[in-house]
Order: structure tokens, then C-alpha cells, then sequence
């Protein structure tokens, strides 16, 4: 990685920097963050977007690197972004639509991205109170279903999302996207299974896993007397026993029509929304 974008090397700060061509070494090491092996080594992502790169900055999340179009010069809010990157020792990129198009992989690319560094939650910090949902996620391997579920975690006031096992990365280009923006109000935790099931037993929490195996209609269950802790297994082999075997309550969604099953974002959806239907109303404060 060049040293313009690495962690401890020098940084251009308070100046913008004009790029035009796709052998820049720094648009090499952004156009990299593509690879989950660059995202671990320098633990960043990219979001594409104005509102996004925003939104981040407003929630706290530390910038390395703001990425503009030549389009996007001299906009108020682009201004703002590029001022608070600066600010903050990041570096502030213009460049050309091509080298924003390969940067997004997109042919009509977003005039704004930014370069953020990952932010993850340890499981002994999550300590669910009384009105608090968590989800669980054994094992999910789609990018645009994790990211759909961070976004309607978000949507229905869940406190964060447990990753359990081998997932999908989050800050992946796909996920980051389906999150809408959501990824960044939303924490993230990683655990082993073992991890997460003796958390579990401490936790207080009621473990609420969907199964086809003894389970009872989802709607009978009782969400309001504990914190829930929503578990969803993976897309195609669901959850494991150990998993299961650790549930307070086994729910299932009741299905007519030829569908077999439901997508795990949908179904993820429909659990989480009845785990808090308490809790929502028309007229609640976002």
C-alpha cells in the first residue's frame, strides 16, 4: 500500500489533491478495498454517496479519505465533507468521473465516496436491556441479504446485529450498499458460536431462533417480558443444533402457496418487526 493511505504513513493534509489517472498508487489502494483482504489489513471499507459520507461523519465514524468528482466541485455540502475531512487529517481526493467510475466499479458512479475505518462492537459489551432486540446471524453468506438486514434492523429500532460464525463481510462493497446508510447507526459484533452461546447463557436475554423442527407459531410467542435476542440461521442449511438447542423459543412463519421458504432478509424482517410490534408506532420520534 503507498504511504499516502497507509495508517502510519505521512499524509497531505489541508490541500485537495487532483487525480486524473488510474495508476495512482492511491487509487490502486482504494480500488483494493474491493478485496476483503485489504479491508482486514487496513480495517477500512468504502460508502459511496454524499448522504452516506455524511451521515457517517455525524455518527462519529473516523474518515481516511474523501473521494470527489470534478462534478461535485464546489457544492456546500461536498465543501462541508471535504472541510471536516481535512479537519480530522484525512486526505480530500478530486478526480475524474473514469477514475470515480473505477473506483465504484459503477458506470454511472456516485459524484462522492469516502474511505472509513471499520468499527466493530465486542460481545462483552452488549448488555441487552429490558426493551432491547438483538440479531443473531448464523453463518449468512449473501452480501445484499446481510446488508438488507442491517438496514431493517435499523428500521425497527434493533440494537445491533450479531454476526456468529463465518459470515459475509460486512463492509463489503454489496452489503455496505444494500445497508443504505444504515450500516453506520447500526453496531456490529463478531463471535464464535461457542462465544456466543456462553454470552447467551449471562446475557438476560430471551434467545428467539426460527426452525422447522418444533417450533410454534410466531405470533404466540411472549417478546415483551425479557430482551430478545432474534437468531436466524443460514440461507440454505439453517440453524445448526447447537444453536437451536440453546433457544428459549423456537418460532416458525406460518407459509401457504407453493413457496417452500421465505428469503432470510424477508423473514428476518417479518420476525423482527412482530418481536417489536410493542414497541413501534405511526407516531414514534426517528
Amino acid at each position: 500500500m503507498s504511504d499516502d493511505y497507509r495508517n502510519d504513513g505521512p499524509r497531505r493534509v489541508g490541500q485537495v489533491k487532483e487525480i486524473t489517472s488510474l495508476a495512482n498508487p492511491i487509487i490502486k489502494d482504494i480500488k483494493a478495498l474491493s478485496l476483503k483482504k485489504a479491508r482486514d489489513e487496513t480495517k477500512t471499507f468504502m460508502a459511496e454517496g454524499l448522504k452516506l459520507v455524511i451521515d457517517a461523519l455525524e455518527l462519529g465514524w473516523t474518515i481516511r479519505t474523501l473521494v470527489y468528482s470534478k462534478a461535485a466541485k464546489g457544492k456546500p455540502m461536498v465543501e462541508k465533507a471535504a472541510a471536516r475531512t481535512i479537519a480530522s487529517g484525512g486526505l480530500v481526493l478530486e478526480v475524474s468521473e473514469k477514475v470515480m467510475s473505477a473506483i465504484t466499479r459503477r458506470d454511472n458512479p456516485q459524484m462522492v465516496a469516502g474511505v472509513f475505518e471499520q468499527r466493530w462492537m465486542a460481545l462483552k459489551d452488549v448488555r441487552p436491556s429490558a426493551s432491547e432486540t438483538w440479531v443473531a446471524l448464523d453463518r449468512v453468506r449473501d452480501p445484499g441479504n446481510l446488508g438488507t438486514i442491517i438496514r431493517t434492523a435499523d428500521a425497527a429500532g434493533a440494537s445491533g446485529v450479531i454476526l456468529v460464525g463465518d459470515c459475509t463481510d460486512p463492509f463489503s462493497l454489496e452489503t455496505v450498499r444494500a445497508t443504505m446508510g444504515s450500516l453506520f447507526a447500526v453496531p456490529l459484533v463478531k463471535a464464535t458460536p461457542a462465544d456466543f452461546l456462553r454470552w447467551k447463557k449471562d446475557s438476560g436475554a430471551r434467545l428467539v431462533a426460527t426452525h422447522l423442527a418444533g417450533a410454534v407459531d410466531y405470533r404466540t410467542i411472549d417478546y415483551r417480558s425479557k430482551p430478545v435476542v432474534l437468531m436466524m440461521g443460514n440461507e440454505q442449511s439453517g440453524l445448526p443444533d447447537d444453536l437451536a438447542g440453546a433457544a428459549d423459543a423456537l418460532a416458525r412463519i406460518p407459509q401457504v402457496g407453493r413457496a417452500d421458504s421465505l428469503n432470510l432478509a424477508v423473514a428476518t424482517g417479518v420476525m423482527l418487526f412482530e418481536v417489536r410490534r410493542h414497541l413501534l408506532s405511526l407516531d414514534a420520534p426517528r
